[in-house]
């Protein structure tokens, strides 16, 4: 499995961007996805994850209703990030795995593969 993120950049406080990560080499459907953020100088932290057929999302608390994560059937799974604040400033991740279990999508140590990263920087 390859991940390409991309879409990272600078926004403004309140402002808008949209995450993209492309998906090769398996079936993408059979992946659950995770986005995954890690600010400077703090350790990985969990963002959102969709399961492979789209059916169950589940999100981050500090994120709830201001991002929304997605996937479309051209093996890309996004992550539209709305209201930004300083605090989402990070280098964002995308993540896969096809074995995980309800209680570790949250852990980043459950997924297998991973994006290379790509930067958000909120200005206040």
């Amino acid at each position: 499995v390859q991940l390409q993120a991309s879409g990272g950049g600078l926004v403004q406080a309140g402002g808008s961007l949209r995450l993209s990560c492309a998906f090769s080499g398996r079936t993408f459907a059979n992946y659950f996805m995770g986005w995954f953020r890690q600010p400077p100088g703090k350790e990985r932290e969990f963002v959102a994850g969709m399961s492979g057929r789209g059916g169950r999302t589940v999100y981050a608390d500090s994120v709830l209703g201001r991002f929304t994560i997605s996937r479309d059937n051209k093996n890309t799974v996004y992550l539209q990030m709305n209201s930004l604040k300083a605090e989402d400033a990070a280098v964002y991740y995308c993540a896969a795995d096809d074995r995980l279990i309800l209680t570790s999508q949250r852990s980043a140590s459950a997924y297998h593969y991973w994006g290379q990263g790509t930067q958000v920087t909120v200005s206040s």
